[in-house]
């Protein structure tokens, strides 16, 4: 993976295309405050993994989630993420 300091280059360009592409749709949502493009986040460590990362204020059982507001696992061969962040604040 080619990297520039903690910014990733070239393996980003598609998932940031199919990114643009669902970010309407996706952050309208319940539940999601933010669309970004990153590394998967597996058992508390990140992997090598460039997806859609779905930032969410709270992981929700699939029971609990309208079938309308759920995330799908792939985009467009992209995957994607949802990582729990909690409520966001402005700061002053």
């Amino acid at each position: 993976m080619e990297k520039t300091g903690d910014m990733i280059t070239k393996d980003a360009r598609y998932p940031m295309l199919v990114k643009a592409k669902y970010e309407s749709e996706l952050l309208s949502r319940a539940h999601v405050l933010g669309i970004g493009v990153g590394m998967r986040k597996k058992d508390g460590d990140y992997t090598d993994d460039i997806c859609i990362v779905v930032m969410v204020d709270r992981k929700r059982p699939l029971s609990e989630i309208a079938p309308q507001d759920r995330i799908p696992e792939e985009l467009d061969g992209v995957c994607v993420d949802v990582q729990e962040v909690g409520q966001l604040e402005a700061q002053e």
